[in-house]
């Protein structure tokens, strides 16, 4: 009896938790008024759109893979900066490896206050500070990947085996001694393959950064987007798809090497 009274319940609650989602839904899409007959309308113009895209303008293929290297290199350095800045916030915020819980809430504080901004706001505010070109780009992108990679490696941290650690205290380890013989070796592996994947999460933001002008690919985008010069937003694209695939699938085969 308990147990069907408890079925029943769990059942009331998921309905609940239905009709909640849906009209949450709704609400959300009356907030944006989303019209279907309106969209309906605009897809024909969508078509023409792409179809005005290709064939891509060939002659701009020179400009579009140097733009592109470009949003590759700011790709690079923001997320090695990233990732080194954020093994320090992440050991800060895991709460299994900080002395005191106040340092732990800190930690994650830091870290929700640096992810809260996404890359655009970001280069729109390091564009005002630095200029436009890659330099704010690549200031967004590290900025944005600490905050990010920090709480990612807390909870790796946290979700060490206390085994390792607790043998090398046993055995008479300091501080350095548990920190290079027990937690890094666990941890080290998945801090690589987070890293890669939020490089691959990198190349993608770099390469809409021009539009704000913060460099790379971006910039040419945006003017070819400006001035509604289609076949070369179409040539844009061909080279941000490949080389975003290209890394994908490169990241991939190091993070499978890896973990």
């Amino acid at each position: 009896m308990a147990g069907s009274r408890k079925n029943y319940w769990r059942a009331v609650l998921k309905l609940l938790i239905a009709v909640l989602a849906a009209y949450i839904f709704f609400w959300a899409a009356s907030g944006v008024k989303v019209d279907l007959d309106r969209i309906k309308r605009g897809l024909p113009a969508v078509g023409r759109i792409f179809k005005s895209m290709f064939p891509p303008d060939w002659s701009m293929a020179g400009r579009a893979l140097e733009g592109m290297l470009q949003s590759f290199y700011i790709a690079v350095l923001g997320t090695t900066i990233g990732s080194v800045l954020a093994v320090p916030l992440g050991f800060l915020a895991a709460r299994n490896v900080t002395v005191y819980r106040i340092l732990s809430a800190f930690g994650k504080q830091v870290l929700n206050a640096i992810r809260t901004f996404p890359e655009l706001i970001l280069a729109v505010f390091f564009v005002a500070s630095y200029g436009p070109g890659p330099m704010a780009g690549l200031m967004a992108v590290g900025v944005h990947s600490t905050g990010m990679l920090g709480k990612l490696y807390a909870d790796i941290i946290e979700g060490i085996e206390r085994g390792p650690v607790e043998a090398a205290v046993s055995a008479g380890g300091n501080s350095l001694e548990v920190m290079r013989y027990s937690i890094l070796p666990q941890v080290l592996p998945e801090f690589i393959a987070t890293s890669l994947y939020r490089f691959e999460i990198n190349m993608r933001a770099a390469s809409t950064l021009g539009l704000v002008g913060a460099g790379g690919i971006g910039v040419l985008l945006l003017q070819a987007l400006q001035f509604r010069r289609w076949p070369i937003v179409g040539m844009s694209l061909v080279v941000i798809v490949a080389a975003v695939t290209l890394v994908d699938y490169a990241s991939a085969y190091i993070r499978k090497s890896i973990v």
